[in-house]
């Protein structure tokens, strides 16, 4: 059977001489992959232009549940973004978002608030020139919402230490106790906490995110990408924040 669908690119490999596996985003299956033949010929280039990162697409494709690897019978663009391509800080957002993304997503897995809120970041980002250098906590707060491992809010002034194991605010481990010690290293220090729970404050009363220095902001998404890596085993090795950093001043 076939099934319409929008989707939006995360990641294309190599397969055979001419085809690519596709992993696609898509609004009611989740995250699928699929092959496109011939895409990688020389008549295959603008449906090459078609599967750039987050690439938001109106898709027709073979829906079995049987097979792991579906195909694409039609796909042409669902959303034009005019202001992005040229763009060197809107381009370094694209890539952490789709990196982001494909590095947290589980096939066979519909999210459908997820790939809604995600298509409102790419509208937003085609068409804000203002300052975005605090999206990035923003898509990362929320896109732990939606995959079940959101962080809990619960800071006081008895829980002033924030656990990325745990996901709660904790107080701090005494030295006179007796502790695991391997728990104990999850704890990001009082300043850090501080700011984590400022943002994450801010992301739950649905405010723009606090004043951050340039600094504090990185300190604070690292801590994020260390938080998803201890909940998302497969979420390592990621590299598109560093270039993230070197252009959100």
């Amino acid at each position: 059977m076939t099934l319409s669908t929008q989707g939006l690119v995360l990641h294309t490999t190599k397969y055979g001489e001419t085809s690519v596996i596709a992993k696609v985003f898509t609004r009611q299956k989740g995250l699928c992959s699929y092959i496109l033949k011939g895409v990688r010929s020389h008549n295959g280039r603008n449906k090459q232009n078609l599967l750039q990162p987050l690439s938001h697409l109106e898709m027709t494709v073979y829906d079995n549940s049987k097979k792991e690897l579906q195909y694409i019978k039609e796909m042409h663009p669902s959303a034009h973004y005019n202001n992005i391509n040229n763009d060197g800080v809107k381009m370094a957002l694209i890539f952490f978002i789709d990196e982001v993304l494909y590095k947290s997503l589980k096939e066979g897995e519909p999210n459908t608030q997820l790939f809604d809120y995600i298509v409102k970041q790419l509208q937003r980002i085609d068409s804000d020139d203002s300052n975005l250098s605090t999206m990035p906590l923003d898509v990362m707060f929320h896109t732990a919402a939606h995959l079940g491992i959101a962080p809990m809010d619960n800071y006081s002034a008895k829980r002033p230490l924030f656990n990325l194991k745990e996901g709660r605010f904790l107080p701090a481990p005494s030295p006179t106790s007796i502790s695991d010690k391997a728990n104990d290293d999850y704890f990001l220090d009082a300043t850090s906490s501080s700011h984590f729970h400022n943002c994450l404050s801010c992301y739950m009363s649905h405010s723009p995110m606090p004043s951050l220095s340039s600094k504090q902001r990185c300190e604070t998404l690292n801590n994020l990408l260390e938080y998803y890596h201890i909940h998302f085993p497969d979420f390592r090795n990621f590299k598109s924040h560093e270039v993230l950093h070197s252009v959100l001043r």
